[in-house]
């Protein structure tokens, strides 16, 4: 099973609220991303993200956090891919020792997780 990866620090311009709180609509546009991949590697081509059956927000994020965002086909049709999705804090920013203050975390936190249906037309696939 083919597994998408992307890991990043989310800056102060991924802060969408008071205190660097970073927005889950950020969260929702890694997943698509990953899922745009996902296609990428199994079809060829980018497809269209149909629906999200679940989403859940589990855990904050805040600017100076790193994440890690994993995709996954878990079931494929003739156009549809149904994908799971997961979101993990793997660094924790401590802006209240100082404002680069940071630490890797010793086991990552879940802080999101989604599945979804992703389409790509039998026209468009190519692997």
């Amino acid at each position: 099973m083919e597994k998408a990866l992307i890991r990043m620090r989310l800056s102060a311009h991924h802060a969408h609220y008071g205190g660097g709180l970073v927005d889950g609509a950020f969260i929702m546009q890694l997943f698509g991303d990953v899922a745009t991949e996902l296609l990428i590697i199994n079809d060829g081509d980018e497809g269209l993200f149909r629906a999200y059956d679940n989403v859940e927000f589990l855990v904050p994020l805040y600017a100076g956090d790193y994440i890690e965002v994993t995709g996954w086909v878990t079931t494929q049709g003739n156009t549809s891919r149904k994908m799971e999705f997961e979101a993990y804090k793997v660094i924790e920013s401590l802006p209240n020792i100082n404002p680069s203050a940071a630490h890797v975390l010793l086991e990552k936190v879940l802080v999101a997780k989604a599945s979804g249906t992703c389409i790509v037309p039998k026209g468009l696939q190519r692997n």
